[in-house]
């Protein structure tokens, strides 16, 4: 009875282990999880008032699909202020949460015998909705010496007659690592002379510890022209659960497309989550981000040093995102068999490398308050030197 692209669709493996550890938990059993995504931090407590206000003054009935123009404006101003980019309302739009940005994009644009080019490891969503779309995603491989980074020499092999879109996650989940603008520059030439869409996830632009951010679509005229800027506020300002992402791009045709669609599945967002987000975007919560950039960089350091000094263990100390991957190919071969025995013996949950695309890795969330981390690694230790 069920339709062969949603049989062919695997649930998410973070999302899977995250509500395994809950259920754990809630059954009384000692759990430290390290698999979500999810700052540990509140929302800045200047949205919140924002969005009450919002609720008090009646706000509370339809939008405009794309999202209100004043939120519009919002985003405008900040892609501009903060990443160099120049749009009109005509070339944003707000979706639920970035995730639903990339579904409406993949829909518009990915049609059966297309390629999209995934580079691995990369955050579980990408393949499962290219090949929701009838399309074959090409992953390209990475590790630990190249920063997990691919390099046009890569990209310009992975290119095909069928390939018709890149995704480029800069700081990436599930590694951190960042790209340069030299490194986007020389992708970007890559692509030149070609139709190939770039769809840029940008959702952890504010978590960079080391160097600068730079937007996909800011490295040249031709690469502005190409992007797909995908972005939110969940992870910046801890906002996961109201729900807000958007899209911007050059592409006019693009952004209306995905608003037909959204207009005919999920209309517009959530009316009291686009105000809050208008008080995210403006700058009023800069200090809130500053603030949790900072701890999340403390975390970071103690985290990777602790990682490195198990035998048998290795990570690289990441530039931006709140993950660490963690090499584990001294000890195993199998990343789900050994999270699964981590979390039985342990406690301790991670995500495995393979549904990233890149065995031999797990990945772990350093978003949650040093004690815990500190414990986990700990136990860890213990579970690593059980396996030797």
């Amino acid at each position: 009875m069920l339709t062969k692209r949603i049989n062919a669709l695997s649930e998410s493996i973070t999302i899977a282990v995250s509500n395994l550890a809950q259920e754990l938990k809630a059954q009384g059993k000692d759990i430290l999880s390290f698999s979500a995504g999810e700052p540990d931090f509140d929302t800045p407590q200047v949205i919140k008032d924002t969005a009450i206000k919002a609720i008090n003054d009646g706000f509370t009935k339809y939008t405009a699909v794309d999202g209100i123009p004043a939120l519009k404006q919002a985003i405008i101003d900040k892609l501009q202020r903060e990443n160099g980019l120049t749009y009109t309302p005509a070339q944003v739009i707000v979706n639920n949460g970035a995730k639903h940005s990339l579904f409406n994009l993949f829909s518009a644009i990915v049609e059966e015998g297309d390629e999209v080019i995934i580079p691995a490891p990369y955050w579980v969503t990408y393949p499962e909705l290219v090949k929701y779309c009838g399309g074959t995603p090409i992953e390209i491989d990475t590790d630990d010496a190249s920063g997990f980074k691919i390099t046009p020499e890569q990209l310009k092999n992975a290119i095909t007659p069928k390939t018709k879109m890149i995704v480029i996650t800069s700081p990436s989940n599930p590694t951190g690592s960042v790209y340069t603008r030299d490194e986007l520059t020389a992708l970007g030439k890559v692509l030149e002379g070609t139709d190939i869409i770039v769809a840029s996830d940008e959702m952890y632009e504010k978590l960079i510890y080391d160097g600068e951010f730079t937007s996909s679509a800011a490295v040249s005229e031709d690469m502005f022209k190409r992007t797909i800027t995908i972005n939110g506020l969940s992870k910046s300002v801890a906002m996961t659960g109201w729900r807000f992402g958007y899209m911007a791009s050059h592409r006019t045709d693009i952004i209306k497309a995905t608003k037909t669609l959204q207009s005919q599945s999920t209309s517009n967002i959530n009316s009291i989550t686009q105000k809050a987000a208008i008080t995210g975007l403006d700058g009023s919560a800069d200090k809130d981000i500053e603030m949790m950039r900072v701890e999340f960089k403390k975390r970071r350091d103690e985290a990777v040093q602790l990682f490195n000094a198990i035998d048998g263990l290795s990570v690289l100390k990441p530039d931006g995102a709140f993950y660490l991957f963690v090499n584990i190919k001294e000890i195993s071969n199998d990343s789900l068999q050994f999270s699964k025995d981590l979390l039985e013996q342990t406690g301790v949950a991670v995500v495995p490398g393979v549904g990233f695309g890149s065995e031999g890795y797990f990945r772990f969330s350093f978003a949650t308050d040093i004690d815990s981390i500190r414990e986990g690694i700990k136990r860890i230790e213990g579970f690593v030197k059980g396996l030797k």
